[in-house]
Order: structure tokens, then sequence, then C-alpha cells
């Protein structure tokens, strides 16, 4: 990716992304229809939409744990689905909770936190939007936290452990696996 590229799709936003990817709810084969793999990884999608806290709490992981699988698996090209917060909701999530930084969250809740909550986000496999958001009802989604779940009703809310969010953007394809865009990052635990 050329740095004119990147600057050019941080400009757009997220939505403009999907737009660049030709993805979105639902657009990428028609309703009710797989997602085909796009071109660049998860890492290299979400470093050029600007999911820079994101992205900064996987360093944080790789730096404190080097043998995160999390980490591991993110980075190779096994497939997964990132359900990924916003900047906006991590810089909530860190005024709600009165601290600064991923180690602090660490410092305060214990070792691994930051962790844990990452890999609430996340799920094995390619999971399109019509996997993911039922017709009707609620979808559990298994994460990778140890079997933790949440659920996702038909309108795109998602309950969690400690708190709720919305799917805002979706089916925005990836080589190693599929980003569905979050408002909140989702507790595993009640705060």
């Amino acid at each position: 990716m050329t740095l004119n590229r990147r600057i050019v799709l941080k400009g757009i936003g997220i939505a403009g992304v999907a737009t660049v990817f030709g993805t979105g709810v639902g657009a990428a084969n028609g309703p009710g229809k797989g997602v085909a793999p796009g071109e660049e990884t998860i890492a290299e999608i979400a470093d050029a939409a600007g999911f820079d806290l994101l992205l900064a709490a996987v360093d944080y992981i790789a730096e404190t744990n080097p043998d995160s699988e999390l980490v591991a698996g993110l980075l190779n090209d096994e497939q997964y689905t990132v359900f990924a917060p916003t900047d906006d909701a991590f810089t909530a999530l860190l005024e709600a909770i009165e601290l600064e930084s991923f180690a602090d969250i660490d410092e305060a809740l214990g070792a691994g936190t930051v962790e844990a909550v990452v890999s609430y986000h996340v799920t094995t496999g390619r999971r399109a939007s019509n996997s993911v958001v039922p017709p009707r009802g609620e979808r559990r989604i298994e994460t990778l936290l140890d079997g933790a779940r949440f659920t996702v009703n038909a309108e795109g809310a998602i309950t969690a452990v400690g708190n709720t969010a919305t799917i805002v953007d979706a089916d925005i394809s990836a080589s190693n696996g599929i980003i569905h865009v979050i408002d909140s990052v989702l507790l595993p635990l009640e705060l």
C-alpha cells in the first residue's frame, strides 16, 4: 500500500473503505451470499481505515505476550471475523473507566485483561453479515475468549456480558477474514 493510498483511505473513513473495497452490508455478492476474500489483510485494512487504537491494543498484546495465539492468528492466513471497535469507542471506554492506556487497564484489572477484551471481538472463520445478523431473533457468536459469547439481533445490535454495541458497517472483506465495524468496545466482564 502506498502512502498516498493510505492517506486517501484514512481521509474517507470507514464508510468510504467499504465503498473502495466494494463491500458494506449485503453488498458484496447480494443478500444471503458469501463475501469474496479481499486482497489486503485485516491488519492492513484496519491500518488504512484508521483503527489506530485497535491496532495499538494488538501491538500491546504482542509486546506483553509474545506467544499470544490471538496475535499470531491475526497476522497469518487463518480466517477470522473481527468486530472492530472504532477509535471513538476505545476512547469512550478509557474515559469511562478513567484510565489512559492499555497498560493501565492490565494494571487495574489484572494482567491479560486487554488480550481478553480483544479476543472477545474475534471469532474463527469468515462470517459475513448474513451469518452474524439473523433474519429475526438473536444469534449467538462464539468468540476466541475461552468460549465466551455475545448475541446479535436482527437490527445488528450486540449484547455482550458487560455492555451493548451496534454493527455500523459490515462485510469489509480481507484476505484473512471479515471486519464488522462496531460503535462500542465489547466487554466480557461487568465493570
